[in-house]
């Protein structure tokens, strides 16, 4: 039998060889692949950014960052497989609106996306863009507004679907504005831009990348964005909230880890992040994209991501949006 002073000898060695350990592993992390877990198909803004993103980080850090597309539920079958992940740093989730809105929209949800995700990074917000059919006679948001008023009924809001932020942003608008809407929901932006074009809806609050193009080539009229200053994209349109005061609607894009994951880890990701976020070729192309990059600290996407949580829940309880069971 060991002596008590023995005992309390080899403990404290065993507790110093396991923080060597953890912190030679934080040190020359990764030292195999990373999965980064998106949500979506491959080819959707998500999956860009993490490939455009993924691409810099493998050739930095010495180690393929394998981006998963692992589709459904609405991006929560992604994020459940990362929250019931091994917290080593060799998971990774791609977190996006989805992850904010539906801790409100669904009813029945399996994790806390604040409690289960240790944020790392944010990478950049993207604004949507107020956009209406081009024989609809209005030509600003305000004059939007009051013809939305005087044809009770007639107009029609297009989304990408039910709970999507395209569609939440519109339902913002509406109780901001009380300019009364029909919401039609649709399967993804595509068809849904299709019956804009057509006049069969008369205004979506679409994503940059999605719309840009067509408002660019003239066949639907941009009326406003939706964050909280003008894009270098479209910088003759204003921000709604020049309208709306107080109106934000952006899509927060950035990455996470499983809860408990090594701070070392977190620290070494958030800073490589935020290198590849400042490189002149990769800001070049999140702009294009939609957004300036967002340099900054995992605590500050903590926060971020916590404000995103209450501002949709609070759109989602007002507009009375059915909850998904």
């Amino acid at each position: 039998m060991i002596s008590r002073r023995t005992a309390i000898c080899l403990a404290v060695i065993g507790l110093s060889t396991a923080a060597s350990i953890d912190g030679v592993s934080a040190a020359d992390y990764p030292t195999r692949p990373v999965k980064w877990v998106v949500g979506y198909p491959p080819g959707g803004a998500t999956d860009i950014i993490a490939r455009l993103l993924g691409q810099r980080l493998s050739e930095r850090l010495g180690q393929q960052f394998v981006i998963e597309n692992k589709p459904g539920a609405g991006n929560n079958i992604a994020t459940e497989s990362v929250i019931n992940a091994e917290p080593d740093g060799y998971t990774l989730l791609f977190v996006n609106p989805a992850n904010y809105i539906n801790a409100s929209l669904y009813a029945n949800l399996k994790f806390n996306v604040v409690r289960d995700i240790a944020p790392v990074a944010a990478f950049n917000r993207v604004p949507n863009v107020m956009t209406v059919n081009k024989d609809v006679p209005a030509k600003t948001a305000a004059e939007f507004i009051a013809y939305v008023k005087a044809n009770p009924g007639k107009v029609n809001l297009a989304s990408s679907g039910n709970g999507t932020s395209v569609h939440l942003s519109g339902e913002m608008f509406m109780a901001m504005s009380g300019a009364k809407m029909q919401h039609v929901p649709y399967r993804g932006a595509a068809p849904a831009i299709t019956d804009l074009l057509g006049g069969q809806v008369q205004v979506i609050f679409d994503n940059m990348p999605s719309i840009l193009q067509h408002v660019r080539a003239g066949s639907v009229r941009a009326l406003a964005v939706t964050g909280t200053a003008r894009s270098s994209l479209l910088p003759d349109v204003p921000v709604l909230a020049d309208t709306i005061p107080g109106y934000e609607a952006s899509a927060l894009f950035g990455m996470g880890a499983p809860k408990n994951t090594p701070k070392e880890i977190i620290a070494k990701l958030n800073k490589e992040i935020n290198e590849v976020l400042a490189e002149p070729a990769i800001k070049a192309r999140l702009v294009d994209l939609g957004g300036d990059p967002l340099i900054g600290t995992p605590e500050a996407f903590g926060a971020m991501i916590v404000a995103e949580t209450e501002k949709w829940n609070k759109v989602i309880e007002e507009a009375k949006v059915e909850k998904v069971q």
